[in-house]
């Protein structure tokens, strides 16, 4: 993600427009490739001598911009290791003290003297000593790996970053996504839910739901953090084949009101893989076992979303009675989930009352902390969920 000394934005009245780059321009693609070729020939080397030998591309002030935020993206797919032997900042710490020691003894200073002493202290040669002093600053880091892209590919995530960047300063979003199968729906639905961020969904018309999400600088505390979170799920809302977003974002040094637009329209391609329709094996191995065991019951695992009073349910299961034709919708929440249990059995046991079961794994110990007295339409299982006891919660709540 970009930093704020790397954002390139222009204004239109109070529009922010990001100056996206054209990721098929061969001038960008020239450039791309040359901060590519520094970095793929970096494994072994520090941070510091690449950037020392891609000086030349990078330049300096405000035609830098581009190359240094290409750069920076770049760095990001870097592993890095500290090499020493010993821990720098023991070695540092021991080396200080000792530099400020011979200094209170009104001594010549003599460096190579102080390294040699603080080796003997820590039982550790003097190169150890010299190597590791600093070894642990950034630009001493060496490079173990390098997640190697095409120049495509690191342009599209430029302006991707770039988006995000300006969702850092938001306010207010909203966004409204159409045309969606079901289980793109869930997915953008879940990943909400996993950035943990403060959002209503409401249904809308011709198969539209709408977003309403708090920004980072709607909240008093904890704004960084939240506004990572917000602008993660940036590349989620991006798999989305018709989307439109609106965001109120707080700009500058004086925090001045602008608006930003998303849709897309503008191009921008997510760099994450797409995993819409993916579904864990542990919940396809419950449906196909449901499906062979159970005869009374059929069930779907494309559930829509349910519309709620206060936002939108997004179930694993619909099972629905053939005889009777009544239905009840089914989540399984294992250990892998992130689900305020409590709240979420509150909310359906108002507003859905008869309609719902929710499979809890025993390794779930969120709601065991708060001593959660759960009534009907849930069940506990330990290893995996067994479709007979859902079946049986599902015939409970339904009255049969």
């Amino acid at each position: 993600m970009l930093t704020g000394n790397l954002v390139r934005v222009k204004f239109a009245r109070n529009k922010i427009v990001p100056q996206y780059l054209d990721a098929h321009h061969g001038g960008w693609l020239g450039l791309a490739e040359q901060l590519l070729l520094g970095f793929r020939g970096g494994v072994g080397r520090t941070r510091g001598e690449i950037f020392e030998d891609l000086l030349e591309v990078i330049g300096e002030g405000q035609p830098a911009l581009v190359p240094r935020g290409l750069a920076d993206l770049l760095e990001d797919r870097c592993e890095f290791e500290v090499n020493s032997d010993f821990p720098p900042d023991v070695i540092r710490e021991a080396v200080f003290r000792a530099a400020t020691m011979k200094r209170a003894e009104k001594t010549p200073f003599d460096r190579a003297a102080i390294i040699h002493a603080v080796a003997a202290e820590l039982g550790i040669s003097w190169e150890v000593v010299e190597n590791g002093l600093f070894a642990d600053l950034k630009d001493e880091r060496r490079v173990v790996k390098f997640a190697d892209c095409t120049p495509e590919f690191l342009l599209r995530r430029y302006n991707v970053a770039l988006a995000q960047a300006v969702l850092l300063k938001c306010s207010a979003m909203d966004v409204r996504i159409w045309g969606e199968t079901p289980a793109r729906f869930r997915q953008l639905f879940r990943a909400v839910k996993f950035h943990r961020l403060i959002c209503t969904i409401h249904e809308s018309t011709n198969n539209s739901y709408v977003l309403k999400l708090d920004g980072p600088l709607s909240l008093f505390s904890g704004t960084t953090k939240y506004g990572l979170q917000l602008a993660q799920f940036l590349p989620t809302l991006l798999h989305c084949k018709a989307f439109d977003l609106q965001a109120s974002v707080k700009w500058g040094a004086e925090r001045k009101e602008k608006s930003f637009a998303l849709s897309a329209t503008d191009g921008l391609r997510s760099h994450l893989p797409d995993f819409g329709v993916y579904t864990p094996p542990e919940l396809e191995q419950f449906a196909e076992s449901f499906a062979k065991k159970i005869a009374g019951w059929l069930i779907a695992v494309d559930p829509n979303p349910v519309s709620l009073a206060d936002g939108i349910w997004v179930p694993d299961f619909k099972l629905t009675h053939p005889g009777s034709g009544k239905e009840v919708f089914v989540e399984i929440i294992g250990f892998w989930r992130k689900v305020d249990i409590e709240q979420l059995y509150k909310r359906l046991k108002k507003q859905l009352p008869g309609q719902f079961v929710l499979c809890i794994s025993e390794q779930y110990r969120a709601d065991k902390e708060d001593k959660v007295d759960f009534g009907a339409g849930v069940y506990r299982y330990r290893k995996t969920p067994l479709p007979e006891e859902v079946a049986k919660a599902a015939a409970t709540q339904a009255g049969l």
